[in-house]
């Protein structure tokens, strides 16, 4: 979201009238208010205007499926295709629960090879899209590939995309009782660590007995790791959750790749990211907001915690 975003006019608590920028393609005048505010989390101003990015309609569009016998097999080929520089609008991963999932859901119109399989979407002139396709098809059979499809008529593409927007609700769907709980990690690590991450994710949360589905934004090493559990657990369940973004941390990661802090996580981004980078944070907000009287101790306390 926040790439999209120009500039923005701000409200702070004071009353205060703030327009982050101007609106030119690039600017290096003064501090990236813009960026500052966009991550505050309603921390720190209300926005009453905001100038956006638009782009046209991608041309051409063409959806492509590879299914590989592993994980890691899936995460390399994905590797292969970022690092040479494959102009590819999204790369998504399900693992073979989720694509599990949605042949249970019934949601779908097809049938779903239950393996680790890429989700691929290409557009731009008919030779630009001949040459992604070429290249996707070489990185995936590098990495044994087990098939590999494209398509660029509208029906396919509904139904491909379709169902890798559908999984989250085909994930919910696999809960045995209705009051069992959809609980999800947010997670992103390096890219070169995604596929251990999401092996090992799965792993915890099988050998804890819980149904669990990891689905990735593989271009760029996000990816979500999903626990249903009936209610009497959830504080077990939570504990994974915790093991997983602790691990990313690890690795060198983040908590949470889109979803945000919140109220939730306040108390880990502080071993994310440490006591003098929120520290720091904390003091951003004292300085606009002396009275604390936008969305109090979301993000971090503002009393720290000891």
């Amino acid at each position: 979201m926040k790439d999209w975003v120009t500039s923005m006019t701000v409200v702070l608590a004071d009353g205060t009238i703030v327009k982050t920028r101007n609106r030119p393609r690039k600017s290096s005048a003064g501090y990236d208010l813009t960026s500052l505010l966009v991550g505050s989390e309603g921390t720190l101003g209300l926005v009453t205007e905001a100038v956006l990015k638009i782009t046209s309609v991608p041309e051409n569009q063409h959806v492509g499926l590879a299914a590989f016998p592993t994980t890691r097999a899936a995460v390399d080929a994905a590797v292969v295709l970022i690092t040479g520089g494959l102009p590819i609008d999204a790369l998504e991963l399900l693992d073979s629960y989720s694509l599990g999932a949605i042949n249970s859901s019934c949601l779908s119109g097809r049938y779903w090879k239950e393996k680790p399989t890429l989700f691929l979407r290409f557009s731009g002139s008919k030779q630009a899209v001949e040459d992604q396709v070429c290249m996707a098809r070489q990185a995936a059979s590098i990495h044994k590939c087990e098939t590999f499809e494209t398509s660029g008529h509208i029906d396919e593409i509904n139904a491909i995309w379709g169902a890798r927007k559908e999984v989250a609700r085909c994930l919910a769907a696999m809960k045995k009782d209705p009051s069992d709980l959809f609980l999800s990690a947010d997670a992103a690590v390096p890219i070169s660590f995604l596929a251990d991450m999401i092996d090992w994710s799965l792993k915890i949360i099988r050998e804890a007995g819980f149904i669990g589905y990891t689905v990735g934004h593989v271009g760029d090493g996000n990816f979500h790791a999903s626990v249903v559990c009936p209610k009497n657990e959830e504080d077990k369940a939570l504990r994974i959750i915790e093991e997983i973004q602790r691990k990313a941390i690890r690795l060198d990661g983040t908590i949470t790749g889109e979803h945000g802090i919140g109220l939730k996580w306040r108390d880990m981004l502080v071993e994310e990211l440490g006591d003098s980078a929120v520290d720091m944070m904390r003091r951003i907000k004292l300085a606009l907001d002396p009275q604390c009287l936008l969305n109090p101790d979301k993000v971090f306390r503002i009393e720290p915690k000891h």
